[in-house]
Parts: structure tokens; C-alpha cells; sequence
């Protein structure tokens, strides 16, 4: 698993001292041309459109209809400020779709909701999580959502408009954000699902042959963790917000299945705590395991430094080779401090072993 800095949520900007409001994309450029499509439904009829130019966004726009305007590729502020223009935005608002760096959180102005939520993508090749900032904003009968390149995620939500299966093409703006909220919840499932799968494979390697590489991996993977946590955990404020928000814009009939959301958050942020769980435990079990290998080396080792040292004062003792040393002289000296050293080493290793130190 390679390694990689955990990408911060902190608001950062490029230029100290630049006015509020000002328009800067701050972030990478994930794709090369922006693209606008737009759905304009209701129960009877739904249409699909690709937007050619941003300042005609307005001039489809149906007050008898839902509207959904989503732009992937924010890096070209033109386009943002033009919406913005188009559908009276505020500066700040738009200064913070254009910030990928947010944390997810939303905010209530006198016109519109305004919510930004982290998209994560898994990487089966580098067994990688990567983050997209996707933004929202409602309004009477418009929906606005911006994102950092086109993601597969919402297409199962587009077949249903299509098909008019459901509820979605019978219900107003708010279901619609619910229901992109719900997409998003539900692909940190399947995110979760991969991990969960990484880390099961893990614990496989450990039990076969904990190594360097192993604990790399743990390390590396309690950092995504972290780094999945932080996308997911604020998820739950802002659908708290939303479900307790007295607001024209959510109705009453859409506040059941945001709390369904909020359930659904629940249980990944619980799921990442417990992977968090699983790879602490993981780690401690093996530095544990490393600590009794060198326990045990140490123990040996002890062992026979023990058993040498009244080897070395008898080897010592006539290694001195003073004059006035009766056993020097003395014709069965070598063999009987031989005979004596290994006694000394067979009595020592029985009584160890009696001990059960090894």
C-alpha cells in the first residue's frame, strides 16, 4: 500500500488578505472541460439536456417542474460565478464550492440551503481512498450540485427519472437532495466494504508471517481510517440540521427519510470506529508479538551468559599462572578442571531446566 499525506478539511486559502467573496479554486483540476447537465421533471414528463452554454441555464428553467443543474468541474470560476449570477447566489457561497478543502457542513441563507458533503472513491489497483467535495444547493424548485469530475454514483438516480419508477418524480426539490445525500451515504458502504475486505487480508498475513511490510500496511491503513472518518463523522450534523431545520425548503413528508440518512451515517461512522478497533488491536498484537520474540531471545541468552559466568572463574582462576599454584604442577590438572567445568555446566543446565526457564 503506498503511502500518501491525509489531505486536510481545513479551510485554506492561496493568498493571505484577499477580500470575501473573492472567486479562487483551491484544489486540483481533476478534469479538463466542465460539463453541465440539467433535468427538469415532474410526475407527467422528465427531460434531459446537456448545457452548452451556462448563461442559457436560466432560460429552462420550469416553476411548475423540479430542476436539477449539476456541474462537474468546478475549476473554471467563470462558469460557478455565472450560476451564482444566474440564480442569485451568495459570494461566499460561491467561494466556498470553489474551497475543495471544506469540511462538510451546511449553512441556511434567506433564499437557499447550502450543503457540502465528501464523496470517497476506492482504487481496487492502489487500495486507495480519495475524496470529492460535492456541494448543494437548494432552492424552491431548483436543485444545484457541483462536483470535482463525473462520478457513476448518482446514475442509479437517473434511471429512475428516466423510468419514473419511484417517488423521486413525484416529489419536489428537498427529496431530491435527500436522495443525492442517500447516494453518497451509501457509497461509503461499499468504500467501507473494501477496507473491510483490506483489513481481512491483513489479519491472513499476520497469522502467516507478521513482518515489516505488515506493520507498514497497518499503519498506512489506520490513516486512511482517519482520513475516512473525517469525511464521514460531519455527515451527521448536517443531516441533524436538516432535520430540524424549520425551513420552507424541507418538507415534512422528506424529514422521515433524512432521518433515514442519519441512520445510514450512523452505522458507517460506527463501522469505521470499529475497523479503527480492529487495526489497533491488530497493531498491539503484533508489537506484543515482537516483545515476547525478544523476550525470548533475551531469555536464551541470559540463560547462557548465566551458565558461563562460573565457567569463565574457574577458566579465570588458572589462567592467572602465578608460581605458588599447586594444581599447575599437578600431572591431572587440565582434565580435572575440565571434569570440573562440565559438571559445573551439566548441573546448571538440569537445574534450568527443572525450572522450566527453557
Amino acid at each position: 500500500m503506498q503511502t500518501r499525506l491525509i489531505p486536510s478539511f481545513l479551510k485554506t486559502t492561496s493568498k493571505a488578505g484577499e477580500a470575501p467573496g473573492a472567486l479562487k479554486h483551491i484544489g486540483k483540476k481533476k478534469i479538463e472541460v466542465p460539463h453541465i447537465t440539467m433535468w427538469v421533471y415532474n410526475k407527467e414528463v422528465c427531460e434531459e439536456r446537456t448545457v452548452d452554454n451556462v448563461n442559457d441555464c436560466k432560460t429552462f428553467i420550469l416553476n411548475d417542474h423540479v430542476n436539477w443543474i449539476n456541474l462537474d468541474g468546478i475549476h473554471n470560476t467563470q462558469i460557478v460565478e455565472s450560476l451564482g449570477q444566474q440564480f442569485g447566489l451568495h459570494p461566499l457561497l460561491l467561494e466556498d464550492i470553489l474551497n475543495t478543502s471544506h469540511r462538510p457542513k451546511i449553512e441556511e441563507f434567506e433564499d437557499c440551503f447550502f450543503v457540502v458533503v465528501k464523496m470517497l472513491h476506492y482504487s481496487e489497483k492502489d487500495k486507495r481512498v480519495s475524496v470529492e467535495q460535492v456541494s448543494i444547493v437548494l432552492k424552491d424548485n431548483l436543485v444545484l450540485t457541483f462536483q470535482e469530475q463525473p462520478q457513476d454514483i448518482f446514475d442509479p438516480m437517473r434511471e429512475r427519472l428516466r423510468a419514473g419508477k419511484g417517488k423521486l418524480r413525484s416529489s419536489g426539490s428537498d427529496y431530491l437532495v435527500y436522495r443525492i445525500l442517500d447516494a453518497i451515504t451509501d457509497g461509503y458502504f461499499t468504500i467501507l466494504e473494501h477496507i473491510g475486505n483490506d483489513i481481512e487480508e491483513m489479519e491472513e498475513q499476520f497469522i502467516a508471517n507478521p513482518n515489516d511490510t505488515f506493520i507498514s500496511s497497518v499503519y498506512q491503513m489506520k490513516r486512511e481510517m482517519l482520513f475516512v472518518r473525517r469525511a464521514i463523522y460531519p455527515l451527521r450534523d448536517v443531516v441533524v440540521q436538516l432535520q430540524h431545520s424549520e425551513s420552507q425548503f424541507i418538507s415534512d413528508t422528506t424529514v422521515p427519510f433524512l432521518r433515514d440518512v442519519y441512520d445510514h451515517a450512523i452505522q458507517a461512522t460506527d463501522s469505521v470506529d470499529t475497523f479503527r478497533d480492529l487495526l489497533s488491536n491488530m497493531l498491539d498484537n503484533y508489537l506484543s508479538l515482537i516483545s515476547n520474540k525478544m523476550n525470548s531471545v533475551m531469555k536464551v541468552l541470559t540463560i547462557i551468559a548465566t551458565i558461563f559466568i562460573p565457567l569463565t572463574f574457574i577458566a579465570g582462576v588458572y589462567g592467572m599462572n602465578f608460581k605458588n599454584m599447586p594444581e599447575l604442577e599437578w600431572t591431572l590438572g587440565y582434565p580435572a578442571v575440565w571434569c570440573v567445568m562440565i559438571t559445573v555446566f551439566i548441573v546448571m543446565v538440569t537445574y534450568f531446566r527443572r525450572k522450566g526457564w527453557f
